[in-house]
């Protein structure tokens, strides 16, 4: 009963409530002004059907723009209205430009430029790797490195322990950049050592998503980081307001130290992320660390939303790499991804991996909600005699995403691609490799709001040793993993079906 209570007066439940309110009280003005006034009513129609025509037109994807037409035809008495209230995507155009102005005008600052030589040596040694290194750097504008060593991680307890030693060792400054954060075995060793820097003169910053953390932190958390000496920012606090802006959320992993050492990956800072206890089974997540130039990018990403939340310009130079001598193994690109453009970066770099691949493209995902480009770049794949195989988890966090994502599997794997699941429980990980040439280790899932709504991360690796670390575990991964295969006779209840087509349809919108 306690456990209930927490929740219903949690300030997830109050905030949701007060949107629910003025979704109510807007919708009760709409029918009850329509039912006065015929001219009114008429009006609102007219206003959906137009409404339908402009989402036509726009360059969102066709599965997001057909989810709409399909609730705003349901409905085309307010349908129109609540588009424009909560449907019609994008921030807000001052605190786009502010993000601009911070992630552009330093976008390659550093301890030199990665130069023309970096991309000619990739260039000469693979020219299509140098085709989508280059997509990086124009679009993303994140150079690509050398100079750069990297660790695999391929549990969260390996990474954890790492973090910690590395944290241990800061002797400048520490960012930290995290979705999730919760009080515990993992979150508590953290914190600790950051106290103790902070006590010790370093520059200390810690970064949360808001809607991330609502129901694992204390309401006014940076509270307590800011009397410990930390430096705190909270992404887009979850406001009771009826409108899109929740939807945009800081999904990032980052840690950076000095300057020199850098992690990302699919890994959290709360104790499931290291199995410390079990929520779905056995948590998979993986992680990199970077020793080099190359954690420039990973810098150069925090302090853009940092200085975008701090509302100060932060002097880039003060947090270049040392400019130590790492060594270099094949090439390292970290890139982010934010919803403020039109580029689609994120997905756009797993599209390109899976059609540039020539032998096999091996892929983790906790969820694989896909759009029609993505279907068809891996339906193309396969049917090319591409080795493309999927692990997806066994034991979903989310059962109606993990139903979305289990209705894709059907078409995929008649089109030749082979789709496992983890057995052991939840795979969080979201990694791409292929051919032993290239390979993603990040924060996007496979599904809507990675690649449109969310500010994600990753780190490609190109011609590195680091590649057969990852494909090895993915193949030890899928040795513990249930294939799925479809029985074509099976009957599927009808129901079911129904229940599928209408989470599908509006999968976009979750």
């Amino acid at each position: 009963m306690k456990k209930v209570l927490k929740f219903l007066f949690s300030r997830l439940v109050v905030v949701s409530m007060a949107i629910l309110v003025q979704f109510c009280f807007l919708l009760f003005v709409l029918l009850k002004l329509s039912s006065y006034a015929v001219y009114l009513y008429v009006g609102l129609q007219l206003l959906s059907l137009l409404v339908v025509l402009w989402v036509v037109t726009k360059r969102d994807n066709p599965s997001y723009k057909i989810a709409w037409i399909i609730a705003i035809l349901s409905f085309p008495l307010f349908g129109g209205i609540f588009y424009l209230v909560l449907g019609n995507k994008g921030m807000d155009k001052k605190q786009v430009q502010r993000i601009r102005n911070y992630a552009y005008q330093h976008a390659e600052q550093g301890p030199r430029i990665s130069g023309a030589d970096i991309r000619d040596t990739l260039g000469r040694q693979a020219p299509h790797l140098k085709r989508q290194s280059d997509y990086i750097s124009r679009v993303g504008l994140y150079p690509i490195w050398e100079n750069t060593r990297v660790e695999y991680f391929p549990l969260g307890e390996d990474f954890w322990e790492a973090l910690l030693e590395e944290l241990s060792k800061a002797e400048k400054f520490i960012f930290m950049e995290y979705f999730i954060i919760q009080e515990g075995k993992m979150w508590d060793a953290v914190l600790a050592i950051l106290k103790q820097k902070a006590a010790e003169g370093l520059d200390v910053r810690l970064m949360y998503d808001d809607l991330g953390t609502i129901q694992t932190l204390p309401p006014q958390y940076y509270r307590q980081m800011e009397q410990a000496g930390i430096k705190c920012a909270v992404f887009n606090p979850f406001r009771p307001r009826l409108n899109s802006m929740f939807n945009y959320r800081d999904h990032r992993k980052i840690t950076v130290i000095d300057g020199d050492v850098g992690f990302c990956g699919g890994l959290n800072l709360a104790d499931e992320y290291i199995n410390a206890y079990e929520r779905y089974g056995h948590w998979k997540d993986t992680a990199v660390m970077l020793k080099g130039d190359g954690t420039w990018n990973l810098t150069m990403m925090f302090l853009q939303l940092w200085s975008y939340r701090d509302g100060k310009n932060a002097n880039y130079q003060d947090y270049r790499p040392s400019g130590k001598t790492y060594g270099s193994d094949g090439y390292v690109q970290p890139y982010g991804d934010s919803p403020i453009d039109q580029f689609n970066v994120a997905e756009n770099i797993y599209l390109q991996i899976i059609n540039c691949a020539k032998r096999y493209v091996y892929i983790t995902t906790p969820y694989l909600v896909l759009d029609n480009e993505m279907t068809t770049a891996l339906e193309i794949a396969a049917e090319s005699g591409v080795d493309v195989r999927i692990i997806t988890p066994h034991i979903p966090d989310k059962w109606y995403v993990h139903a979305v994502t289990r209705s894709s599997y059907r078409q995929l794997i008649e089109a030749g691609v082979r789709i496992y699941e983890y057995t052991p429980g939840f795979i969080h990980a979201k990694m791409f490799v292929a051919d032993d040439e290239v390979a993603v280790v990040g924060t996007a899932n496979m599904d809507y709001r990675s690649f449109y709504l969310h500010f994600e991360c990753g780190v490609a690796l190109f011609c590195s040793s680091v590649i057969a670390k990852v494909k090895q575990d993915i193949l030890q991964t899928m040795a513990i993993s249930q294939e799925i295969h479809p029985n074509p006779n099976e009957k599927i209840p009808l129901l079911r079906r129904l229940g599928r087509a209408i989470l599908k349809a509006f999968a976009p919108l979750m």
